[in-house]
């Protein structure tokens, strides 16, 4: 910035922060570094960087993690540096890019490096780097992914995170206790699955529970009479993905976000082809991720607001004026 003779230079507190994040398009894999000292500024270069047409604005930012929206100032600040983001144009939905394997958080460069390790090791490493990142992934995070963190030992996951292991201690205890309420919450529903089933077997099936059944069977109904569509050929899910949907119970429970996104996203018969259901049982299953996906995006963004809240508190107040005397 340039300064006239004799002119005075803008004050320090007048200038604004310039915070550094990872830009691409959805369903693109190559993404620009850009700095912006707000939301506007950031949308206003990513149409440029991104060649977005101008009459496919407003853009809406997202994270590329979990999908959700960065409509606030205060909140994109408080981002990590170097935090990627997805730029929508108009009415796009985000959804999940699995093209790199379902590490689309981990560098090209950090999986290089660790490509040395043993698989296990590369694993749990790779989870650890998400949960440094943002603590809130621990809502994300499958149940097989909470048990490597889980079982890896104390000492080498404190020096990963470098944390003390009294507070790593605690972390396993916290993710243990996630891995239970999961396996609660699943007994609990098999449970009043049988439950309902007894009731059915009586003749007393709640209303409720009929009108529902009744909903699902016609939306397997209408999926069924569009057989004139070409059911495509394979499914994005990943092996172990389409094991845990047919091997374990309230597999919605199992699965991380990314695969709960893909599993919203399959189309039905496709899916029901790859996993040997009925459109019915399919439609249910693709239903239970959807509410278990949106339940866990709640959690993450009252989790992180929370923690924004806290990190305002313990910020120093600004000293007051002292109020000048009249003289």
């Amino acid at each position: 910035m340039e300064v006239t003779p004799g002119g005075d230079a803008p004050a320090p507190d007048e200038i604004q922060p310039l915070k550094p994040c990872l830009l691409r398009r959805n369903h693109s894999r190559e993404q620009y570094g850009v700095a912006a000292s707000c939301l506007e500024e950031l949308r206003s270069k990513a149409c440029d960087i991104l060649a977005i047409d101008k009459s496919l604005t407003p853009i809406t930012l997202v994270l590329a993690e979990d999908g959700t929206i960065v409509d606030d100032d205060d909140y994109f600040l408080c981002l990590p540096s170097n935090t990627k983001l997805v730029a929508l144009a108009n009415n796009e939905k985000w959804t999940y890019n699995n093209s790199d394997g379902g590490t689309a958080w981990i560098s090209q460069e950090s999986f290089e490096t660790d490509e040395t390790d043993s698989g296990a090791e590369v694993k749990w490493k790779n989870v650890a780097r998400q949960l440094k990142e943002d603590l809130s992934s621990i809502i994300l995070l499958s149940e097989e992914d909470l048990q490597v963190l889980i079982d890896v030992p104390c000492s080498d996951l404190a020096q990963e995170l470098g944390q003390s292991r009294v507070t790593v201690q605690g972390l396993q205890n916290t993710l243990q206790q996630v891995l239970d309420r999961r396996e609660e919450a699943r007994q609990s529903k098999q449970l009043l699955e049988l439950y309902l089933q007894a009731l059915e077997k009586e003749g007393s099936v709640l209303p409720e529970q009929a009108e529902s059944r009744a909903a699902l069977s016609e939306e397997a109904d209408a999926v069924d009479t569009g057989a004139s569509r070409e059911i495509p050929s394979r499914v994005a899910l990943r092996s172990q993905s389409l094991t845990a949907l047919k091997e374990r119970a309230a597999p919605e429970l199992s699965l991380s976000s990314q695969d709960l996104e893909l599993v919203t996203q399959e189309d039905p018969r496709a899916l029901a082809a790859a996993l040997n259901w009925d459109i019915q049982k399919t439609a249910a299953v693709q239903q239970a991720c959807e509410q278990e996906l949106g339940l866990r995006r709640q959690q993450v963004q009252s989790w992180r607001a929370l923690r924004d809240l806290s990190a305002r508190k313990r910020s120093p107040p600004r000293e007051a004026r002292s109020p000048k005397r009249a003289r």
